[in-house]
């Protein structure tokens, strides 16, 4: 902060786009965002461990055909504040509904990458979709990433227990595996540059500690069956079948049986990051979809 004449000012909201979401008994949070502000919206949600940068190569080509593209960084990641608390998905979609709000979106397409789907079906349980007319999920965790009784084709406990396990013991080396994976590093299918896994791995390694290791809990054990019902827009599924990270018998296939006239795509031999590896079929999908 500086100040002269009796007036503050606050830096981070003079030379950059952000924000304020206040959430339930929380802190007042700064949200970063990105706007090309002309053309009809197209709201990015990222995914984790990453930011809103991750969506550069979907922005450059959309914004050229004339969409509005908003990226932003989720609390604990990026260029948004750092809170120690707030990482469940309830309040993380009040932060996606401040921000529709704060810029007065409206006719929005919302478009969720893995854990950002769930925003998207917390959006719609909690808010009515308020705002938006259609949805894409990406890779998404929804409609419930852990394995039950009820749930047999999930993820068990057991290997979200060694993910956590993993983070605390070594975070930077955790990741570093992880990112492989992630990609499907060494596909032969889907060849990924060592300077962009170095690239991605930063950025995941940037995060908060807190946050990363909040928001896997968050995507692992939250229950999203009901609330994607509540999606009631057009939607767009999309899910590699060879998605390692997210697979897709438990989600995408699920999400397609649970989301009332939902189109379902699946784009064979892709993994989890499909967004950059099969970023030019990707980006044709959206467009025409949107």
């Amino acid at each position: 902060m500086f100040g002269f004449a009796g007036l503050s000012v606050n830096l981070k909201f003079l030379f950059m786009p952000f924000i304020q979401s206040k959430q339930n008994s929380f802190e007042p949070i700064n949200i970063y965002y990105e706007d090309s502000k002309i053309g009809k919206p197209v709201v990015f949600i990222h995914g984790w461990p990453l930011s809103g940068s991750m969506w550069e190569y979907q922005v450059v080509q959309l914004y050229q055909m004339g969409l509005r593209c908003i990226t932003y960084d989720r609390r604990g990641f990026g260029k948004s504040d750092r809170p120690f608390t707030g990482y469940d998905y309830d309040t993380m979609a009040g932060d996606l509904k401040a921000l529709l709000d704060a810029i007065d979106l409206n006719d929005v397409t919302l478009v969720g990458f893995s854990m950002g789907g769930g925003e998207i079906a917390k959006y719609f349980s909690n808010y009515g979709g308020a705002r938006v007319s259609k949805v894409v999920l990406i890779s998404a965790v929804v409609p419930f990433m852990l394995k039950a009784d009820d749930n047999p084709d999930g993820v068990p406990q057991e290997m979200f227990d060694t993910m956590l396990k993993g983070m605390v013991d070594d975070r930077p080396s955790f990741l570093e595996a992880f990112n492989k994976d992630f990609y499907g590093a060494g596909f032969l299918t889907n060849p990924v540059s060592d300077p962009y896994l170095s690239n991605a791995l930063n950025k995941a390694i940037d995060a908060s500690p807190v946050a990363t290791i909040e928001c896997a809990k968050a995507f692992a054990t939250t229950d999203f069956r009901q609330a994607v019902t509540t999606i009631n827009v057009p939607t767009l599924i999309i899910h590699g079948d060879a998605d390692k990270t997210v697979p897709f018998a438990a989600t995408g296939k699920q999400s397609a049986s649970l989301i009332s006239g939902s189109v379902l795509k699946v784009y064979e031999g892709a993994p989890h990051g499909l967004w950059f590896t099969d970023k030019e079929k990707l980006n044709q999908d959206l467009i025409d979809f949107i």
